[in-house]
């Protein structure tokens, strides 16, 4: 059963990383680079840029961003947990590589428990499942697995790549429902939506926010989003329930990483920088509207305990579903 977590994500104090520590820490002292593991266009992608303008400003050195995207956001994460703990780097990663990977036949080839340090949460992430509507008739979820059964393995789904939350969501949506597609991965979120407007893929599951604009311009369609109440965001669309989805949920969360070793006060710094950031009210609005709401709160103690339940949780979740590719 994929489930929502049971955490609390309303802001909460932030102990121990209050605005002092800043100025405390010489760190840093040159540019600061994010690796962003999923290509352009992506939630982590626009996650991120949304972000780093004002981590600029707080940490006084310029933020780089830098894609690596490949194997669902493994590569990307792997190369950043390769990398000297000198605080030069972060990866903004995700539950896919970090949780869900681990769960699928190919090894994983780092450890997030033992290989990287969790430093901050960002956002949380919602999923929704929508539809082409390129040669594709489906209006609702019902009709949409009736088309499924009366075709199996004639339909494609895509994701950002193998283990990827849009793939463990769409996958599991299949023997949800007792129906057969084709899983196509590719690179990045940007490449997943122009097959799914072009007809290439029939249906993904990914972000409503991104999903919207799509969905109101008549080149996808979103069947239903897999949360408890309906997104302010797509108020028409109703739940995986009401469509009548049941025991399904999906969703995800982006975080940012370091490699092992780094020093506390970089930790520390980086992760008070990220709380200020997402309490700017401009940041935490732009958040809201997107459907991602921020993960305030976190000491970096915290979000490594959060990160260990995640991946005690989906491991054996993810293993459970038999999913092959």
């Amino acid at each position: 059963m994929i489930r929502l977590p049971r955490r609390s994500l309303l802001a909460t104090p932030f102990a121990g990383l209050a605005a002092p520590a800043l100025a405390q820490s010489p760190w840093p002292t040159r540019p600061v680079r994010i690796v962003v593991p999923f290509g352009t266009g992506g939630g982590t992608d626009v996650t991120t840029r949304l972000l780093a303008p004002k981590l600029a400003e707080i940490l006084g050195q310029p933020v780089v961003i830098e894609n690596r995207p490949g194997a669902g956001g493994v590569v990307g994460t792997d190369y950043v947990a390769k990398l000297p703990p000198n605080g030069e780097a972060f990866v903004l990663s995700t539950l896919s590589p970090i949780a869900l990977a681990r769960g699928l036949p190919a090894p994983v080839p780092f450890d997030a428990r033992r290989d990287l340090v969790a430093v901050a949460p960002t956002v949380f992430v919602p999923i929704a499942l929508a539809v082409t509507t390129r040669n594709f008739a489906p209006r609702t979820a019902a009709e949409f697995v009736a088309a499924m059964k009366a075709a199996p393995n004639r339909y494609q789904y895509g994701s950002s790549g193998i283990g990827t939350s849009g793939h463990i969501a769409a996958a599991s949506f299949c023997i949800r429902t007792g129906t057969e597609a084709v899983h196509v991965p590719y690179r990045g979120g940007g490449q997943v939506f122009a097959a799914l407007t072009s007809g290439e893929i029939q249906f993904c599951c990914d972000i409503p926010s991104l999903l919207k604009g799509m969905h109101e311009g008549g080149q996808a369609r979103v069947l239903f989003v897999a949360t408890e109440q309906r997104s302010s965001l797509l108020p028409e669309v109703p739940t995986a329930v009401e469509a009548g989805i049941t025991g399904y949920k999906a969703y995800s969360w982006y975080g940012f990483f370091a490699p092992a070793g780094t020093p506390q006060p970089i930790v520390d710094r980086m992760a008070a920088a990220t709380e200020q950031a997402l309490s700017d009210p401009t940041i935490a609005g732009r958040f809201e509207e997107m459907g991602t709401p921020a993960m305030r709160g976190y000491t970096p103690a915290r979000f490594a305990q959060y990160v260990r339940d995640e991946i005690a949780f989906w491991e054996p979740e993810v293993r459970g579903l038999g999913i092959r590719e």
